[in-house]
């Protein structure tokens, strides 16, 4: 009989992370709760206190994060920035590489 390996037992064999330098940053958010349509109309009803929910009552809660992290980057003295469609993020970031002569901390 075998013993059941946990995921992170298997993937260590397999898996390895190695960071060179952080030139980027990305922000991603995962609400259980709201990744189906009951946790989406409770959210929506419950927390945001529509009468209904919509599709349509989110695109504002959205614009209104971006905003806000365009903000606090602006007040901070952080850089962002927009990628066009089709946009090789790896390009862009040694383009500001190259222009950087400063030292890191």
């Amino acid at each position: 009989m075998t013993v059941a390996r946990s995921v992170s037992d298997v993937l260590a064999d397999h898996v390895t992370l190695e960071v060179e330098c952080i030139d980027r940053m990305l922000l991603n958010v995962y609400v259980p709760k709201v990744q189906f349509v009951n946790g989406v109309v409770s959210f929506l009803r419950q927390h945001r206190g529509y009468r209904f929910a919509s599709s349509a009552l989110l695109e504002p809660i959205s614009r209104a994060f971006v905003e806000d992290l365009r903000r606090f980057a602006r007040d901070q003295g952080v850089p962002l920035v927009d990628f066009a469609k089709g946009q090789r993020k790896d390009d862009v970031a040694h383009e500001f590489l190259a222009g950087f002569d400063g030292t890191c901390q």
